[in-house]
């Protein structure tokens, strides 16, 4: 006779059971449940998900919110720093990059700290620690846009906050979180700086 199998995420169970005897089977799916939820213990529960806004313990920083999951990027929470590293130039005046991603700043940053060119903005952000975490980068203009729908006051209200996002060889994008205003200014204009990391659930 067939076994029949049951496909849980990953894995595939062959349950040797006869069709018209159920029992056994859910017995053993019951048990592949349990199991999967105890592989799954370290991430977080809901309960363990602090209020956006919030400082989320051991994670670096401040909760952001939930972001889609877009392209090759999974579905994720933005982590925002504790507070702005500073006023930093973008860097490269005059020069393209391929720091173009309106979505993804962490490829951006990936991009601006190994080109030849220096982009002290990007370069602050990826040398960001906390928590013991080191996968920080300055976000791209959408995840700026995120923070300020989500929790706008964990920012200054008057600054201009860089994003990672070029506009052209002589200016990138911006944002205001008094007013939720994007626009660019010029690369080596000095702004404030706030990196962000990903949690991934």
């Amino acid at each position: 006779m067939q076994e029949p199998s049951i496909s849980i995420t990953n894995f595939t169970l062959n349950i040797h059971s006869p069709l018209k005897a159920p029992m056994p089977a859910l017995a053993v799916l019951g048990a592949a449940l349990a199991a999967g939820g105890a592989m799954n213990a370290g991430a977080p529960t809901l309960a363990d998900i602090p209020a956006i806004g919030q400082p989320w313990p051991g994670q670096g920083g401040i909760n952001g919110g939930l972001v889609a999951a877009r392209g090759d990027v999974p579905e994720h929470y933005l982590i925002i720093a504790a507070k702005d590293i500073g006023e930093h130039a973008w860097g490269g005046y005059r020069e393209e990059s391929k720091a173009t991603s309106k979505t993804d700043g962490k490829a951006n940053t990936e991009w601006l700290c190994n080109e030849e060119t220096e982009h002290p903005a990007a370069n602050a952000c990826a040398e960001y620690q906390a928590d013991g975490h080191h996968d920080y980068y300055l976000p791209a203009a959408a995840e700026l846009y995120h923070c300020w729908v989500n929790c706008p006051e964990v920012f200054a209200q008057d600054c201009y906050y860089w994003s990672s996002s070029q506009r052209s060889a002589y200016s990138a994008f911006f944002m205001v979180f008094g007013d939720g205003g994007q626009d660019i200014g010029g690369k080596s204009t000095e702004l404030r700086v706030r990196p962000v990391r990903r949690l991934f659930i």
